[in-house]
């Protein structure tokens, strides 16, 4: 695993390395103490797996840092880490995005679970935004919409079909012949053409347009 750290704050981009290590003595860890460091980090470590990024540093929009890595490394996904818990700044990062969004509050079990479900191809929502039930139903109605599905590429839609029939990952990967990182991939990008936060809206997506059925 590798793993890039972008945060002015020395203090927690150690502790976030000492914590990532612990759990994975092998894991690489990189750091940048500016956005623009990170940016030039992460293009040129073409086998990065996550961006843990800070939402606000000085000098730089951290909305538009996570929009600016999405457009230059789309196949990395992003985790904002950040003091901010108001859910209308989780709301933007994750529209922007980011595939997770960790309160600097939360304790480092809560990160590691983050991590462990972004690296899967999942979203994380924090608790915080658990309770507005009107963010996951715009998800659902909005990903229901054929715009959503035009933006497939035809892989991804085969992705999407294997999905809907309840296939893991690498279930999905070999039956496609594509890696577990390919895999990942093409459902970050599913996830964000859906606009949806799971697997399950997105299976419930693909079933409400009968996509398994216009696939066959």
């Amino acid at each position: 695993m590798k793993l890039l750290i972008v945060d002015d704050h020395a203090v927690v981009r150690e502790g976030l390395s000492a914590m990532v290590h612990r759990a994975e003595p092998s894991a690489v860890v990189l750091q940048a103490a500016t956005f623009a460091e990170g940016l030039a980090l992460a293009e040129s470590h073409r086998d990065l797996d996550a961006v843990v990024l800070d939402l606000k540093m000085p000098g730089s929009d951290g909305i538009a840092a996570i929009r600016d890595l999405g457009t230059r490394r789309p196949d990395v996904p992003v985790i904002v880490l950040s003091s901010c818990e108001n859910p209308v700044e989780v709301r933007r990062a994750l529209h922007a995005g980011a595939l997770g969004y960790v309160p600097k509050s939360a304790s480092s079990q809560t990160f590691r679970r983050a991590l462990d479900m972004v690296l899967s191809g999942e979203k994380y929502i924090p608790p915080l935004l658990l309770d507005h039930d009107a963010f996951f139903t715009h998800g659902a109605r909005n990903a229901a919409q054929q715009p959503g599905i035009a933006q497939l590429t035809p892989r991804q839609a085969d992705v999407l079909k294997l999905l809907v029939k309840g296939l893991a990952n690498k279930e999905i990967g070999d039956a496609l012949t594509l890696s577990d990182k390919t895999v990942k991939a093409h459902v970050t990008a599913i996830f964000k053409a859906l606009n949806v936060v799971n697997r399950t809206q997105a299976a419930n997506a693909g079933r409400q347009i009968d996509l398994a059925s216009r696939l066959e």
